[in-house]
């Protein structure tokens, strides 16, 4: 079958090819990769300019990228950093932590579609690595590939499930499949899976930290927050709050009433009105900001005009002429000269002791603010500033909508969950809500959409097409199973093994609908029972984990896990052998021949 395909067939195969290896080399961007093999399919006449854009209009491409809005909601009012908190706890190792990580995902993913699971803990576990001092990429694979073994266990946990059972309804007479049948086979899959990723993570995962700059070199801000009233830090100890071992701060002090606390206990029960004095690199101390339940202790932060959700954390540096020299941050009447209020000083890379009011300002102090946006385009040009400069992603955080940023989570899932609504609509209906409620702002909401994603995404897609349009999948699938005679086992070992491959260069859903005629045809040329060909089609089309492109939420976690092609090789294909001989071992002693 192979010798006989057509020379559009061979013409795509080849660019194929060359895209893979080309990403293998992991020279280029993986974009920039896949969008220049869909141009040259296009240019050379294999697709036409509707085929190739097509995966561009691709409704879980769309979703993809309406989830972004729903999630830069849930990080613009704090409720990623809560959520994390609570349902992750604090690991004591990587094992421990990927085990509290991919046993809530593989619950949550049999039930619920993968792509906003992965949309949703893709933030949360950055921000978990980073307060426990984790490998991002020790997660993130873990991460999509635990949405996909939880897929397999029921009849809705991906969309490839209830294709491949359309189609069965469709064609066949064999009636429909139970919720939890495919379990019978999925679960010991899941399991499987489960233990490898555990039992390989410290040979097969790369260990990338993102840099943090070191407080000796680092600009070392001392910031002083309070204790609010209402506060969830209130009766707990350092240690339980989360405030001990943070990466790139540490806490210097405890102004309690008039006494000093140095050297604090990580026992220290915090009080309500406590103030904590905290020393630490720009990115950190941001990310204190940002929690819940503590404040900058500026006596004048509310006297801004505006609310807090609408302003921004902005860095400036003192010079020399400015008029403030030599006055304390309190005594300056800092607010009332610029609309804003100074949260926290860093000086020559030294840290400076004491409450942040009483610190006198010097000539090349760097201060960071809390202020409204304008503040920039209005003092950028202020020759009292060396230097204004915002920093991306500060907007100090809306926690006040935490609960309704939850809120409208839940309702988009309740609403796919129950099919009163495909996941696309229910994500437009979610992000419409995060938009009008003010959980994000638009302009917050647009810096969060990964457009590599994207245009990976829809590359892909159009990468899919071309295979299936120039008939080479077809072809190779045919002459696959040609090698393999009369014996059921082996067409069986067959169908997994093509669907596979297909699924990591075609996307799931196309590599199953492409092989189900194959796997109808040879279960009646062999008269054997179809059902053991159904589970393992539905299982194999969604066993994506040797390639990035292969399934979305790979390509979800591509970036934030710091990754690059081999590393989805070196994990992924170990991980499709061994699930495939449980798959294959297990369905027809399940559903017999």
């Amino acid at each position: 079958m192979i010798s006989s395909m057509p020379a559009d067939a061979w013409i795509t195969l080849a660019v194929v090819v060359s895209a893979l290896a080309t990403l293998v080399s992991n020279r280029f961007a993986p974009e920039i990769v896949l969008v220049g093999a869909l141009s040259i399919l296009l240019l050379v006449g294999v697709l036409d300019t509707a085929a190739a854009l097509s995966g561009f209009a691709n409704p879980g491409l769309v979703t993809v990228a309406v989830l972004y809005v729903v999630v830069s909601g849930l990080v613009d009012t704090g409720a990623v950093q809560a959520f994390g908190a609570r349902l992750l706890g604090k690991p004591r190792s990587v094992v421990g932590a990927q085990s509290r990580l991919m046993l809530p995902v593989m619950v949550m993913s049999a039930f619920l579609n993968n792509t906003p699971v992965v949309a949703m803990f893709v933030p949360v576990v950055g921000e978990w690595c980073r307060r426990n001092h984790l490998s991002v990429s020790k997660l993130m694979l873990p991460l999509s590939y635990a949405a996909i073994f939880g897929g397999c266990c029921t009849l809705i946990g991906t969309s490839t499930n209830l294709i491949v059972h359309g189609l069965v309804l469709e064609h066949t007479d064999l009636g429909p499949m139970g919720f939890f049948e495919i379990a019978a086979l999925g679960v010991p899959v899941a399991v499987a899976g489960f233990v490898y990723m555990i039992a390989t993570q410290r040979w097969l995962l790369p260990e990338r930290i993102p840099a943090l700059d070191h407080l000796e070199s680092a600009r070392e801000y001392t910031i002083e927050f309070v204790v609010g009233a209402g506060s969830p830090h209130i009766g707990k100890s350092i240690e339980r709050a989360g405030l001990r071992h943070l990466p790139g701060v540490f806490l210097a002090e405890i102004w309690r009433s008039e006494r000093v606390m140095v050297a604090v206990s990580p026992d220290e029960v915090l009080r309500e009105r406590d103030r904590l004095v905290f020393v630490g690199a720009v990115d950190s101390v941001v990310e204190l900001v940002r929690q819940p339940g503590l404040l900058p202790a500026t006596e004048n932060l509310f006297d801004i005009a505006s609310a807090r959700s609408d302003r921004r954390l902005i860095e400036v540096v003192i010079s020399a002429t400015c008029p403030l020299l030599g006055h304390s941050i309190r005594d300056a009447r800092f607010r009332g000269r610029y609309d804003a209020v100074v949260i926290a000083v860093a000086r020559n890379g030294e840290r400076i002791a004491g409450r942040i009011g009483d610190i006198v300002m010097h000539a090349g102090d760097t201060l960071l603010l809390e202020a409204r946006a304008s503040f920039v385009q209005q003092q950028q040009h202020n020759r009292d500033f060396l230097l204004v400069h915002p920093l991306q992603g500060a907007a100090v955080p809306r926690h006040d909508r935490a609960g309704l940023a939850v809120g409208i989570l839940l309702l988009m899932v309740g609403l796919a969950a129950t099919g009163l609504m495909p996941m696309l609509e229910a994500a437009l209906v979610a992000g419409g809500l995060m938009l009008l409620s003010r959980c994000t702002s638009a302009a917050a909401a647009r810096a969060s959409i990964d457009w590599s994603v994207l245009i990976m995404i829809g590359a892909s897609l159009g990468l899919g097409n071309a295979l299936q349009i120039s008939g080479a999948a077809q072809a190779i699938a045919d002459g696959g199973l040609q090698l393999v005679g009369q014996q059921p086992w082996l067409a069986l070992l067959v169908i997994y093994l093509l669907t596979s491959v297909m699924t990591e260069v075609v996307t799931n859903n196309a590599a199953a609908v492409l092989m189900f005629p194959v796997a109808q045809s040879a279960a009646q040329t062999l008269d054997v029972s179809l059902w053991p060909f159904v589970v393992v089609l539905m299982l194999a089309a969604s066993a994506s984990f040797a390639t990035p492109i292969g399934y979305q939420t790979n390509l979800m976690v591509y970036g934030p896990g710091g990754y690059r092609f081999t590393d989805y090789l070196r994990i992924g294909v170990p991980l499709n052998i061994i699930l495939g001989i449980v798959a294959v071992g297990l369905a027809p002693l399940i559903w017999p021949f």
